[in-house]
């Protein structure tokens, strides 16, 4: 068997880092109690559906872009239309929206072709930012830079981000064979930390984790809501453990871990509460 690339190794060993094989475990749990919720016996599509409506609310919410759910639940279900002439809010919440619906049609392609999943989620969630149609679904360029995410300092040369793309892709072709919600976690952290695109870069990372999620068995239904689980303490403490994973050392990486185990635990709990709405006809 061919050895592991460092990428990989990298998540295998954060895998085992003290305190994290009991947070995966109970991880999994969430999940698995999750799947096994009464309304995901025939209603999964439906469950799912309104898990992507509660999912771009709340990474809308992380970009510092509110609007009410019952918003979102209409536009998407097409009994409500955007502005002709959205403000800066708007077109930050249509990019989120349509990156998290995108999210359900990358799902058979993000663990075998990753960087076409990436571009297909940063095309659909920058459509409405970039003034370059050219810059969508691509790394940036020599000379082109990215001023989002500034608490976790500059972003990292073009040349840099390449080759921390190239790591990217090698976790996430060999996430069926790791612990799921650390490789989920350490793709996400990449594209927050290294921010390979000129925007959207956040909105990208949690749409990816919500699509690896899903793809490598962890959540199957698609039901957890995973950008709940990484609002649920607040914008600061999501921010704060991306910036401690930026450190680059055991203490801030292992923080950024447990923040993403939590995470997960919070999804799962918000997706029982999907699917408890599904089953009681509750929904807007």
């Amino acid at each position: 068997m061919p050895a592991e690339s460092p990428a990989v190794d990298a998540v295998t060993r954060l895998a085992e880092l003290p305190g994290i094989p009991e947070q995966v475990e109970a991880a999994r749990e969430a999940c698995t109690r999750l799947r096994w919720h009464q309304a995901l016996r025939r209603r999964i599509p439906e469950a799912a559906a309104e898990s992507r409506v509660r999912g771009a609310f709340a990474s809308a919410e992380l970009e510092g872009a509110s609007v009410p759910v019952d918003v979102l639940r209409d536009v998407v279900r097409g009994a409500a239309t955007w502005s002709a002439e959205p403000d800066p809010v708007e077109r930050t919440v249509r990019g989120v929206v349509a990156a998290t619906a995108e999210t359900e049609h990358v799902v058979p392609v993000v663990l075998t072709a990753p960087l076409q999943a990436l571009a297909r989620l940063h095309t659909a969630a920058a459509r409405d930012l970039v003034d370059d149609p050219a810059a969508l679904g691509r790394p940036r360029l020599a000379g082109e830079d990215c001023r989002e995410l500034t608490d976790l300092g500059a972003a990292p040369d073009p040349a840099v981000v390449s080759a921390r793309l190239r790591a990217v892709t090698e976790v996430l072709l060999a996430t069926p064979r790791l612990p799921v919600v650390v490789a989920a976690a350490l793709v996400h952290a990449e594209l927050a930390t290294v921010r390979p695109f000129v925007r959207g870069n956040a909105v990208v990372a949690r749409a990816l984790d919500r699509a690896v999620v899903q793809a490598g068995g962890l959540d199957p239904t698609g039901v957890a809501v995973t950008e709940a689980g990484h609002g649920a303490g607040g914008g600061a403490a999501y921010l704060g453990a991306l910036v401690a994973y930026g450190r680059g050392d055991v203490a801030g990486v292992g923080l950024w871990v447990s923040h993403c185990c939590t995470a997960v635990r919070a999804a799962a709990a918000a997706g029982e509460e999907v699917a408890d709405a599904v089953l009681a006809g509750r929904l807007g």
